[in-house]
């Protein structure tokens, strides 16, 4: 079996990495060299919980969990704070950001209490975000950006009424696009275009869509079929270069078939 191991000998464990005589790589890692792999390890949590594999999500969890040990022991080293630290003032957060938990007030639905969190966020940061549209991560996927801009905006009434009106508006950007291809002016194009994207992430938002997600998954949909039609061509002897289309296209319609009846 196994040794089972505790919250505190991880930090220890950290500790010891980037100490003398500890592994030369750990101990050269800085806050900015750590960011990519943050990233990384995020979009690998995504993988294995679209995998619903337990074993996996448990181990990209691990991995995730040690970036926040990594940043907390480099700067516990410059006495900046501690992990002990970041416990702290995460719990006071929550604490503080659900008073119908922790306090007096009541709330009736998770509406509510999104609105109640940007209220207390907004007093905790005072002047620091005079924008709606503030606090918003410069660095997010676009498309993520998109749905969380678009969110704000909604949040203080800068928003269509029906569903009807965003479906709409996105017609109405696709034809603006289509109007920008045939000109062939490859800058209006471009800006269209980001016009119909983000038209599209703010309909998703309005339907409870994460665009981000439909696009992720759709990714990995057309990455399963594509490699299901190489698969077959390359059973059959055939290279698929050397494909006809409609070879590939009658392959690429099994691929459905076979996913819907969840056989791949």
């Amino acid at each position: 079996m196994n040794q089972q191991y505790t919250f505190d000998q991880l930090v220890a464990i950290m500790r010891k990495l980037r100490a003398p005589g500890g592994c030369p790589w750990d101990a050269e890692q800085t806050h900015e060299s750590l960011t990519r792999y943050l990233l990384e390890e995020t979009y690998e949590v995504m993988e294995a919980i679209d995998e619903k594999s337990p074993q996996h999500l448990k181990e990209e969890l691990g991995d995730l969990l040690l970036q926040p040990i990594f940043h907390a022991a480099i700067a516990e080293e410059s006495g900046d704070f501690t992990i002990d630290d970041i416990i702290s003032t995460l719990c006071q957060k929550l604490i503080r950001r659900h008073p119908h938990v922790f306090g007096d007030l009541e709330i009736k639905d998770s509406e509510a209490q999104i609105e109640s969190w940007e209220k207390i966020k907004k007093l905790e940061k005072g002047d620091e975000r005079p924008s709606a549209l503030s606090g918003v991560p410069e660095h997010l996927p676009a498309l993520m950006k998109a749905h969380k801009i678009s969110e704000k905006a909604s949040r203080v009434g800068f928003d269509w009424e029906h569903a009807d009106q965003v479906f709409a508006k996105v017609m109405e950007e696709l034809h603006e696009f289509e109007e920008a291809w045939a000109g062939g002016d490859p800058t209006r194009m471009e800006e269209e275009m980001g016009d119909l994207l983000f038209s599209i992430a703010n309909l998703g938002r309005f339907l409870n869509l994460n665009p981000e997600e439909a696009l992720r998954k759709t990714i990995g949909r057309f990455q399963k079929r594509f490699s299901y039609v190489e698969t077959e061509l390359l059973r059959q002897g055939v290279m698929m270069q050397n494909a006809t289309l409609e070879e590939m296209n009658e392959l690429w319609e099994s691929a459905k078939c076979a996913e819907r009846d969840s056989k791949f």
